[in-house]
Formats: structure tokens, C-alpha cells, sequence
């Protein structure tokens, strides 16, 4: 679970650099032809990514309340999610927006009560 967080983060950081070199592939750039599908975009990235660091490390800090690793790994994350949307102001070729700020927040939000879901259930 480790790796896949890992890559997944390395998946991102590559398509953040690629908006703001403006060199996004085509299949990445149709999301913005659907009706809030670069707001989609923001909550699936960021939720999946939230779901996959959430569970990487309820098994790496086993001892720890499971609430308070989520809570604290959503918070980072929102941290630096809001540091890269802030950070778009200063591309030509990026808009910083609050409501793509919201929809990320939101998916950290949705994704960490599914982490925990899941690891209540027993299926991590």
C-alpha cells in the first residue's frame, strides 16, 4: 500500500507540473469539456490519494487512533493541496479557483471516512 501511495503522489506532482508548463496530455485536458469536470477531477485525485496515504499508514502506525491519523494525514494534505492551488497565480497557464480548492477539500473529506470505513471493516 506504501508504493501505491508513493506512486500515485508521484502521478500528481507530474500533472501539476505538466498544468503549469501549460503541456498537459489531451486525455487529461478533456476533463475541463464536461460540466465541472475539472471540479470532479480535484475530488477523485485528491480523495484517492487521501484513501491511499490513509491506509498505507494505519498499518505503518498500527498504535495510533485511527481518527487521528486521518485527521492529521487530511489536514498535511489540505495544507499542500491549498499551497499548490495558491501557488497557481503565479502560471501563466493556471487560475487559482476556490471552488477547485473546495472540491479537493472535499474528496480529502469523503476519502478519509472511507479509509476509516474500510479499515473498520477490516478490508486494508
Amino acid at each position: 500500500m506504501k508504493w501505491l501511495a508513493i506512486l500515485f503522489s508521484l502521478l500528481i506532482i507530474l500533472i501539476i507540473v505538466l498544468a503549469d508548463m501549460g503541456s498537459l496530455p489531451q486525455f487529461l485536458q478533456v476533463w475541463n469539456d464536461f460540466p465541472y469536470g475539472d471540479k470532479a477531477g480535484h475530488f477523485i485525485l485528491y480523495g484517492i490519494l487521501t484513501l491511499l496515504i490513509d491506509l498505507a499508514l494505519f498499518r505503518s502506525l498500527p498504535k495510533r487512533s485511527l481518527k487521528w491519523v486521518a485527521i492529521t494525514s487530511g489536514l498535511i494534505l489540505s495544507l499542500l493541496i491549498g499551497l499548490e492551488e495558491f501557488s497557481q497565480q503565479f502560471f501563466a497557464n493556471r487560475t487559482f479557483s476556490l471552488n477547485d480548492l473546495a472540491a479537493s477539500y472535499l474528496g480529502v473529506i469523503f476519502f478519509s471516512w472511507l479509509a476509516l470505513r474500510i479499515r473498520k471493516n477490516g478490508r486494508s
